[in-house]
């Protein structure tokens, strides 16, 4: 989402990381053409584009209320309206604004009255495990068994997009509700189903593949030797959290599935690396490097998947 300092917002929504990939040098590119003259010296666009607390948005007012007006607007009604006493009023309000705001209950004393429930979207995997007392969570284990269910066949899996609307609801929903049926009929389309199942992975703070190891992955996919390179892969994945290892085993195993009916959907374990490859593993700091990771990531997943009884089996196997 783009939003212009003009105030007009532009949405560009696609699963498809290269070409987010091009959107994005393409809008670089054309900012960075721009005059020097034409960039923004408005102070009250600066401000607009400036995060800030409360506090200092209500203390931006009082200073711009002392700044001189132009001439053109010290009229008589101008004067009535901001008499001595308005001002007094004016300041009162503000001031207790401020003490009301300085005195708001931070999030965690709100989550602890049971005010505001644990967000799933957005939260790190192991608080959303922990919370649910488990190592896979929930929402996950539901949208596969959904998927397994009713979109084995469909054509373009996990690559289609879904409603971005529809799957906002669903986020929505998630996180305010214990009990969710993904066989509502809201929920009918497959592929909002799987968008959120990919938002989720999205969003987590750390992905799924954690920063610790992401250039150990990286240059193990570098390996020549496949059996070395299975077996690299393998050792890094051991050393996987639990949270982490148990989700990532068990939704390997649904793509798994999912790429033993490329014939039906069209979604070989290529077509899924490109899908899922950004998704769940990505460098800490992005650097200029990104095109060269991107490829890599998606070779990373498409290895595990195609190796997936090498390297998610037991010793033996």
């Amino acid at each position: 989402q783009i939003t212009t300092v003009s105030g007009n917002e532009f949405l560009f929504q696609s699963d498809i990381d290269f070409l987010i990939l091009d959107w994005f040098h393409a809008i670089k590119n054309a900012i960075d053409r721009l005059p020097k003259e034409q960039r923004i010296t408005s102070r009250n666009l600066e401000f607009k584009l400036r995060r800030s607390s409360s506090i200092e948005l209500l203390n931006n007012l009082d200073t711009e209320s002392k700044e001189p007006k132009p001439e053109h607007r010290k009229s008589l009604i101008f004067r009535l309206n901001y008499s001595a006493s308005d001002t007094n009023d004016r300041n009162r309000i503000k001031s207790r604004l401020k003490k009301f705001i300085s005195r708001r209950p931070s999030l965690k004393t709100l989550q602890e009255k049971g005010l505001i429930k644990d967000q799933i979207f957005g939260s790190h995997l192991h608080s959303v495990c922990e919370h649910e007392k488990s190592t896979v969570p929930r929402f996950v284990r539901l949208c596969i068994e959904a998927v397994e269910k009713r979109g084995l066949d469909v054509d373009g899996i996990y690559r289609v997009s879904g409603n971005l609307a529809t799957i906002q609801k669903l986020r929505f929903v998630v996180n305010q509700e214990e009990k969710l049926n993904l066989d509502d009929s809201q929920w009918e389309d497959i592929h909002v189903v799987t968008g959120a199942l990919k938002m989720f992975f999205r969003e987590l703070p750390e992905p799924l593949f954690p920063y610790s190891l992401f250039e150990q992955f990286v240059e193990a996919i570098k390996i020549q030797d496949n059996a070395t390179r299975i077996k690299c892969i393998r050792s890094l994945t051991k050393k996987l959290p639990r949270p982490n290892y148990d989700t990532m085993k068990i939704l390997f195993e649904h793509l798994q599935k999912i790429a033993a009916k490329e014939s039906v959907n069209l979604m070989s374990t290529q077509s899924l690396g490109i899908v899922f490859g950004p998704t769940l593993l990505r460098p800490e700091k992005e650097t200029g490097n990104m095109a060269v990771h991107m490829l890599y990531q998606n070779q990373i997943v498409e290895l595990m998947l195609s190796e997936y009884s090498k390297i998610f089996g037991s010793e033996e196997d």
